[in-house]
């Protein structure tokens, strides 16, 4: 089960990284490890213009919810948020953060890596690539 300091949204709007940080951070934390996933110029070879992402809100917040309980189990973490944003992005654009506060920085980016690479396995959130002349979704994004 998650915890009360965890914090979990899907937005559509521009994802706020310093307030996200805030909600992490506390005193007992000796590290904060902020994975923050952009969108990037290119992909599998071709120049991408943008990306458009759409979700199963409800079942991704319980998604990211299983995944901090499975973080839990595994390394002692003091907050954990998770927040992905929906829509058109553009390039540059910020499109997954993922804080972890933790005693120790180890477990802290240990459980930052495990999130991402949870969240692309199991969380029903879809990316289409557009770019020049076609457009694709990705699975696993």
């Amino acid at each position: 089960m998650a915890e009360a300091t965890d914090f979990f949204k899907i937005v559509s709007d521009k994802i706020e990284i310093e307030e996200v940080i805030r909600k992490v951070s506390d005193i007992e934390s000796g590290a904060v490890v902020a994975f923050i996933g952009t969108v990037r110029k290119s992909s599998r070879g071709r120049e991408v213009k943008y990306l458009e992402y759409e979700a199963y809100s409800e079942m991704a917040l319980r998604e990211f919810a299983k995944i901090a309980q499975e973080i839990r189990q595994m390394w002692d973490i003091r907050r954990l948020a998770i927040v992905h944003r929906i829509g058109k992005l553009s390039l540059g654009e910020v499109s997954v953060l993922i804080v972890v506060s933790a005693p120790h920085r180890d477990e802290a980016y240990r459980a930052s890596r495990y999130a991402i690479e949870k969240l692309k396995q199991t969380v029903p959130i879809w990316k289409k690539e557009i770019w020049e002349g076609g457009d694709e979704w990705i699975q696993g994004s």
